[in-house]
């Protein structure tokens, strides 16, 4: 059990994530304050990770702490936003050794570092119950330029960062791997994606022009584009042939066919999915990520998927839902 207080713990292992901005204080006041420049707007975001439910409790505490981190920078993407801070709430369960917090601390000065995004400040309590934690997130945009995800027009192409199916197949594959047909190496692979997520936050920039709509994949490909079908008054038509896939995905799925269910609909992706103007030069990638189209919105609503095969594939469940 750590011997920290709760104080030393903000002291001592997250106060110097707060370095980089002035106005935070060193997390020593109620709370931060924070400047938007002129012509910017801030743009919010917060999302919360339960044990057993976002995280398995057995994962490094050092991929939780930058899971928590990512899953929040991933909605700034979506958006088209710059991160500019975050604010993080900690319910540790009672008894958290003082090795796992000072891992966490670790893992998620990291990711502040990395993504030049500090600290501005939270609350840290014990819990009789699993470990929870809340990362409300910050950003900036011109005015008026945040992205959204109904303003998908029709004749619109339909496209996804990076590969489909790696989150859901990595979190079997972090739970004993059953089933999936992929070596220890693809098995590591997908096991990586899942705990730690990889926000496209420079590819909105880099398809400014031809960007109309955007959201990040959380929930299941074909449920998060069911939202968008449904906030832009259109209908997707895609193709399972055009998802891409890593190469341990495509390895499970040709083994395996029942598998597409789970790249399909299982979530935790965090790619973008994009609505561009078909008159746009998309390029095949941005920053070494790519971007493939899969589709395209046409009149009527709801989502169609073409099989591998043809003929109309659909999941009897679209994607995760928590209640």
């Amino acid at each position: 059990m750590t011997a920290r207080s709760e104080f030393q713990i903000i002291a001592d292992l997250f106060a110097p994530l707060a370095r980089s901005c002035p106005g935070a204080y060193g997390l020593l006041d109620d709370a931060a304050v924070v400047g938007v420049p002129a012509g910017q707007e801030l743009v919010v975001t917060v999302d919360a990770l339960v044990s057993g439910v976002h995280f398995l409790p057995d994962d490094p505490p050092e991929s939780i702490a930058r899971k928590v981190l990512r899953v929040n920078l991933s909605d700034l993407a979506a958006m088209g936003a710059d991160p500019c801070g975050f604010l993080l709430t900690c319910a540790f369960p009672v008894g958290t050794s003082d090795s796992w917090l000072v891992a966490f601390a670790r893992g998620l000065a990291d990711d502040v570092a990395f993504f030049g995004i500090p600290l501005l400040g939270g609350d840290t309590v014990a819990t009789p119950g699993p470990a929870s934690f809340t990362v409300t997130a910050m950003g900036t945009v011109a005015s008026g330029t945040a992205l959204r995800r109904g303003s998908a027009m029709l004749g619109d192409l339909i496209v996804v960062t990076g590969t489909i199916g790696d989150g859901a197949l990595g979190l079997m594959a972090a739970q004993g791997g059953m089933g999936l047909s992929c070596d220890q190496a693809g098995k590591g692979f997908l096991v990586d994606r899942y705990r730690i997520p990889r926000p496209r936050l420079s590819v909105p920039a880099a398809l400014s022009g031809g960007i109309r709509a955007a959201m990040d994949i959380s929930d299941g490909l074909v449920q998060d584009l069911g939202h968008m079908c449904h906030l832009s008054g259109l209908r997707a038509d895609i193709a399972l042939a055009d998802v891409p896939l890593s190469g341990p995905v495509h390895c499970c799925v040709t083994s395996d066919p029942s598998l597409y269910k789970a790249v399909m609909a299982g979530g935790d992706d965090y790619e973008l999915l994009m609505a561009i103007d078909p008159s746009f030069d998309l390029p095949s990638e941005v920053d070494g990520v790519p971007l493939s189209v899969i589709g395209r919105f046409i009149e009527g609503n709801g989502c169609h998927v073409t099989g591998i095969s043809g003929g109309t594939w659909q999941p009897k469940k679209t994607g995760f839902k928590h209640f």
